[in-house]
């Protein structure tokens, strides 16, 4: 069994059923789904995809996400003083935004095995303890 970090892009393309990401998202979660991995992500995450619910007023988006996100399909990883440290040795050492130092924090402290995401931006980025990183395209970062 596999621990897999998913980027808060995937469950965006999700659940807000993206024509061109959300087909391809749904197939990497059955694969995953059928190989008994484990689906990961930060708590950061739920925030970040109830995101635009709450900005359109959309009740019943607000339920269904929060609903999906706490299904126990999704293991929520916890931002803890030692991920709050690693994330700060992360902005300290690379140009990256908070949001993304949050999740490469929470899946280094956490020791996923795999970080799934749709950012190139991650390629740059090579970190003590950082899983292997791959984008929706398959490639390897």
């Amino acid at each position: 069994m596999t621990r897999v970090y998913w980027d808060s892009n995937l469950f965006i393309y999700l659940h807000e059923d993206h024509p061109e990401f959300g087909p391809r998202v749904r197939r990497i979660y059955e694969e995953m789904a059928a190989r008994n991995d484990t689906l990961c992500t930060s708590v950061f995450t739920v925030g970040e995809v109830l995101t635009l619910p709450f900005r359109m007023k959309d009740e019943a988006a607000t339920i269904a996400i929060r609903e999906s996100m706490l299904s126990g399909n999704v293991e929520l990883l916890p931002f803890t003083l030692a991920t709050a440290q690693r994330y700060a040795e992360i902005r300290a050492l690379c140009s990256i935004k908070p949001a993304d130092a949050i999740h490469l924090a929470t899946a280094i402290e956490t020791k996923v095995n795999l970080f799934v995401t749709n950012d190139h931006k991650f390629k740059q980025f090579r970190l003590p303890g950082m899983p292997l990183a791959i984008g929706l395209d398959g490639k390897l970062f």
